[in-house]
């Protein structure tokens, strides 16, 4: 009678172990922050230089769209800053007409001067001369306001020019990030508009678990806690690895409808990310739970 009850007993006590090691206490999915580069220009793909998988670094040339047209306008407003210096150098050259009209003007009025004072020239002489100085005088001081509407105008070239450089400058599509290629949306040679997607990348050499715990769980979770996060090796075993907390939810709110019971989706829970290091078994999307130790 021993003998049958102790065969009796001993699988429900391996059944007993085994569901005590299964509990978790939160399940949740594994996420990677993402970044989708986009074209900021329209134009050609010239060149598409990454591919689902590549891991490349932040700054790595990932894309180069078409850039004939905006070097073409580039030239054109060269042209214009050339016309533009030509028109100030021949202002200057006015100017220094009416200055040197100006000086044999002051030296003739010097003469009238005293020779008005000897009596051999009259009043009206002077005053003609003064006249004459006069209007110069009015000349110069029009020619030279031509050097601030040149000014503007250089103004709004450069503008131009730097507007340009910019639109130039964004063609090269750099990675923002270093990370690793996660889906490529275009290829090398197609015509892209700006704000067209061309690639989404993320690091996932870390990856954050996102659980929810219950209000009774809350006090045992602490940001830089470490704990123990499990996922499925295969069918009969578990893979273990150590998490560490990075972030709690300060707010309430429902258990997302992922969870599967209906009596688990009506409860109010607390989102908390757990960061943990991968070595290329976690995917993004991977279902994974958690144990506090």
């Amino acid at each position: 009678m021993k003998k049958i009850l102790y065969i009796i007993s001993l699988p429900i006590l391996l059944l007993a172990c085994q569901a005590d090691n299964d509990t978790a206490d939160a399940y949740g999915n594994f996420e990677a922050e993402t970044v989708i580069v986009s074209a900021e220009t329209p134009g050609k793909i010239l060149e598409l230089n990454v591919d689902k998988g590549d891991k490349i670094e932040a700054g790595y040339s990932a894309a180069l769209i078409d850039t004939v047209q905006l070097h073409l306008q580039l030239l054109q407003l060269d042209a214009q800053q050339t016309a533009v210096l030509t028109k100030r150098q021949s202002i200057q050259s006015q100017i220094a007409v009416f200055e040197e009209q100006k000086t044999n003007l002051k030296i003739n009025e010097k003469r009238i001067q005293k020779m008005l004072k000897d009596g051999a020239a009259t009043q009206k002489q002077l005053d003609d001369i003064q006249g004459q100085i006069s209007v110069i005088d009015k000349q110069i001081a029009n020619t030279k306001t031509q050097f601030t509407l040149i000014s503007k105008e250089q103004e709004v070239l450069e503008a131009q020019k730097a507007s340009i450089a910019d639109q130039l400058n964004r063609c090269y599509i750099k990675s923002p990030v270093s990370g690793t290629i996660l889906e490529t949306y275009a290829e090398q040679g197609e015509l892209t508009t700006s704000g067209k997607a061309l690639f989404k990348i993320a690091d996932i050499s870390e990856l954050e678990l996102k659980v929810y715990v219950s209000g009774a769980q809350l006090p045992h979770v602490k940001l830089g806690q470490q704990i123990d996060v499990i996922v499925d090796q295969n069918a009969t075993e578990n893979q273990h690895f150590t998490g560490t907390i990075t972030w709690i939810s300060s707010e309430a709110e429902f258990t997302p409808k992922i969870i599967q019971t209906k009596e688990e989706r009506v409860k109010l829970v607390y989102a908390v990310k757990v960061t943990v290091k991968n070595n290329g078994t976690l995917k993004i999307g991977m279902p994974g739970e958690v144990r506090w130790q």
